[in-house]
């Protein structure tokens, strides 16, 4: 049909993957619920909430090491495109130093930004996002634009309870990042049945006091956890309906609770 546009070299390279001519190409996408812009296979775009101390930073990179796709952090991604002086990330230095809020449309901005590069083809971890059901709705929004959506959501859960134990007995050396707890991981330098004190807490190895973050106090941690029930269980219902959300018992040994993620994960239809 000489109306008919040539097809782009795009669409040429695609059709010769798929092994179907140019014009098959819809008709493939069509007939195979796989099929993806971004490849034969869709994505794992993944949701990973947990409040702290629910062991995220253990976890986190085994998924990131089984499904080879990269953990996401909105903080991260914001600082860097800002370094970068992408559009979106000026967008969000001139907001943050008029003493402003970032937007949510500027944060799905970074995301969809970064979800381009090319450590993201499997896929990609969201952590710290969304965090209400409206910025839910806008990441949706956001990915049905390229056929795609969240097709997982892992919730680890512990008791507040557990969670103030774990929490306020960590202490940890500033400059090298070690930490220890008064319990579960206590320095050399504590006495057996002693109370922690900054006298009493020192790092093996320097020597040097330890030291705890300011946030890591029972009162600071009841108001975290406040906020965190309080975002989190709406998102939770929110994706509920699309049968992919699996909460994961994080009050148990790290080998369970990761048996329990691994069951999560190959549940994700790809």
């Amino acid at each position: 049909d000489p109306l008919r546009p040539a097809p782009s070299i795009g669409m040429q390279r695609l059709a010769a993957a798929l092994g179907v001519g140019a014009a098959g190409v819809g008709a493939y996408a069509m007939s195979n619920p796989d099929f993806s812009p971004f490849g034969q296979k869709k994505r794992t775009i993944m949701i990973l909430f947990g409040p702290p101390g629910a062991g995220k930073g253990t976890h986190s990179p085994k998924i990131t090491a089984q499904e080879k796709i990269p953990s996401l952090s909105t903080g991260d991604m914001l600082r860097a495109a800002v370094a970068a002086g992408t559009d979106v990330g000026k967008q969000a230095k001139a907001i943050m130093e008029s003493g402003g809020l970032v937007t949510d449309e500027i944060v799905i901005g970074i995301i969809k930004d970064a979800a381009k590069a090319d450590d993201c083809k499997n896929g990609f971890i969201l952590d710290g996002f969304p965090r209400t059901v409206e910025q839910a709705k806008k990441l949706d929004e956001m990915l049905k634009a390229n056929k795609e959506k969240v097709n997982s959501v892992i919730a680890l859960e512990v008791p507040d309870a557990v969670l103030t134990e774990r929490i306020c007995g960590r202490w940890i050396h500033k400059e090298s990042g070690r930490s220890y707890h008064v319990k579960f991981a206590p320095p050399k330098s504590l006495p057996p049945g002693a109370k922690a004190t900054d006298k009493n807490m020192k790092d093996d190895e320097t020597g040097q006091p330890l030291m705890r973050r300011a946030d890591d106090t029972e009162e600071a941690l009841k108001k975290r956890l406040q906020g965190y029930h309080a975002q989190t269980v709406p998102i939770l219902k929110h994706y509920e309906p699309e049968g992919i959300v699996s909460t994961v018992n994080a009050n148990q040994s790290p080998d369970k609770v990761w048996a329990e993620i691994a069951a999560a994960l190959a549940k994700i239809s790809k």
